[in-house]
Order: C-alpha cells, then sequence, then structure tokens
C-alpha cells in the first residue's frame, strides 16, 4: 500500500450561516488547517445539517481548505443524484479539493425507514453506488446494470475537474467494510476505534488490495474526538457530556476509549499513536461546548501542533 499524503490536520464543522462559515474558514486559513469536515446524517438526537450544502456554502471563502465528507450516508440516497450534487462541489472548488467520505450508519435505524430504505440493504447499496458514482464522473455515455440502481446511456456533464471525480474515502470497522474500501475506494476514514484497531484495519486493507493486484495511493483519514483542559478528568466530563448527548446513549466507556483528552502533551501521544498505525490525516472532532469551538481549535494550533513530529 501506497500511504498518500504525510500528515494532515482537518476538523469537523458546522457553518449554519454565511458569517459563521465564512469565519470559520478563516480562522481554519489562520491556524494553518488543511481541511475543513461535515457530518451527516437526515434525522438525529440533535441538529445537523446537509453536509453538501454546507461544504458548498465554505467553498465560497476559501481556495486553500480540502473539503470532506466524515462520512456521508450514501445508501440513503440514489447515486446518480449525488453524482451530480459532488460532481457540481468539486467544479465550484476548481478541483482537487474534495474528498468524498462515505459509510453506512446504521445507529439510527429510523432514519432509513424514513427516507424509504431497508438499513439491512445499507452495505449492498453503498457497494452497489460506488462504482456508480465513478462511472458517471467520467463524463462519458454510460450504462449500469445493478439490481438497486440501473441506468443506461447516461451522459453526465460537466465531468469533475477533479480526474475520475473526488477521492471516495470509504469508513466502517467489520471486514466487509474493510473488504469494501479496499476493492472500490481511494481510502479508508474511520472512527470510534483505537490506534491499534487502526493498524490491524490497514493491515488487512492492504492484504485485500494485494489480493485484487490494485496498485494506489490509498488515503487514510481518522476521526477524532478531542478535548484539551488542563487536566484529564475536566477534559473527560466535558466530552462525555457532549458525546452522551449527541447519540442519546451513555457514551461513558467509549469516551475513555476513543477520544484524545487531558493536557496538550496527552492529545499530542494519542495523535502520534494513531500516525504510527498509519493514519495521515486527522480529522478533529471537538467534543466540549460549541462555545469553545475556537478556543479549542487554537490551543490544538499553538499548544500541540508544536509537540508532533512525524517522520
Amino acid at each position: 500500500m501506497i500511504l498518500k499524503d504525510e500528515m494532515k490536520f482537518g476538523f469537523m464543522s458546522g457553518c449554519p450561516t454565511p458569517a459563521e462559515a465564512k469565519a470559520t474558514v478563516n480562522l481554519a486559513e489562520d491556524l494553518e488547517f488543511d481541511s475543513l469536515w461535515v457530518g451527516d446524517h437526515v434525522a438525529f438526537p440533535v441538529p445537523i445539517l446537509d453536509p453538501l450544502m454546507q461544504l458548498s456554502l465554505a467553498s465560497a471563502y476559501t481556495t486553500k481548505l480540502m473539503l470532506g465528507t466524515g462520512v456521508y450516508l450514501l445508501p440513503l440516497r440514489h447515486p446518480t443524484v449525488v453524482a451530480k450534487q459532488v460532481a457540481t462541489l468539486d467544479f465550484m472548488t476548481g478541483g482537487d479539493k474534495v474528498i468524498f467520505g462515505v459509510g453506512i450508519g446504521g445507529e439510527f435505524p429510523n432514519e432509513y425507514a424514513a427516507c424509504g430504505v431497508d438499513v439491512h440493504e445499507r452495505g449492498a447499496r453503498l457497494t452497489s453506488s460506488i462504482p456508480a458514482l465513478k462511472q458517471l464522473w467520467t463524463g462519458e455515455k454510460v450504462s449500469y446494470d445493478d439490481r438497486f440502481y440501473p441506468f443506461e446511456n447516461v451522459t453526465m456533464l460537466p465531468a469533475p475537474p477533479t480526474a475520475g471525480g473526488p477521492p471516495v474515502w470509504c469508513g466502517g470497522r467489520a471486514k466487509a467494510a474493510l473488504t469494501r474500501a479496499a476493492r472500490i475506494a481511494d481510502g479508508y476514514i474511520s472512527y470510534s476505534i483505537t490506534a491499534d484497531m487502526f493498524a490491524d484495519a490497514l493491515k488487512f486493507i492492504d492484504d485485500e488490495l494485494e489480493r485484487q493486484k490494485r496498485e494506489v495511493a490509498f488515503g487514510t483519514g481518522h476521526l477524532l474526538f478531542m478535548r484539551i483542559d488542563d487536566d484529564y478528568e475536566t477534559a473527560f466530563e466535558h466530552a462525555n457530556k457532549h458525546l452522551t448527548r449527541r447519540y442519546a446513549m451513555d457514551f461513558s466507556k467509549a469516551t475513555k476509549k476513543y477520544c484524545a483528552l487531558g493536557k496538550p502533551e496527552d492529545v499530542a501521544e494519542t495523535i502520534s499513536a494513531y500516525y504510527d498505525a498509519g493514519v495521515r490525516h486527522i480529522v478533529l472532532d471537538l467534543v466540549g461546548p460549541l462555545s469553545q469551538k475556537d478556543e479549542q481549535l487554537t490551543r490544538f494550533a499553538k499548544e500541540v501542533k508544536p509537540l508532533l513530529s512525524f517522520g
């Protein structure tokens, strides 16, 4: 496997208004972040906006930042329509600025029911959707023989300025998800796994790439819950309260297991472990009061990054 890129840093963001989107982009650029990411749900315990519309808004204010979805629940939508939307976003950014992270979700099955999609088909639908996207992004007349999304003689123009379309990174932890990433995706993006689990997942993907004889510059990312405080206990309290509310369940065990918490040196140590496991793009998910987002980003840039050394 060829790991794509040196270590890069981005963060999850929600930009509900043009003014807030511009302020977020300006802060990200001032603090020398590499990317801005958004999540996706149709129905969720807390408010969440449509990811592609958010990134379209952000694209009006930056020519530097990569824009990513972490992750987009593609099985909830028809891939032909999504192909058009993502190609449009790629066009609006000028190309080579979008990472299309996709996954199946399923933690909230009622949103699948609301969209008229069988939650048990979500993995199969994602596997069907990705090749459809890539064919449509060629800009040529294409047909697709598929049980979920068949189409004939479709030409989608303009083709994305990024050759072959934006890279598609797959999420997930199950073997089926990792196999999918190796066979048809351009990268892997995880969340809620440890560094050791990531290393095991990447080894599985690497072995599958060899079996498939795919030679690809493979992107690797991890969405990392993070909270910087003067001590671990305070960081844990803020993070756990936030995550428990977000996911509408007791998140305390997962908070302890999957978060980067505590002093700057503690957060740096956790990030270094993910780098050693093969992660090359950390996406920070700031867990705590929204009013402290800018402070947390600044602390990361000023207090954590200087402690990191990769090579």
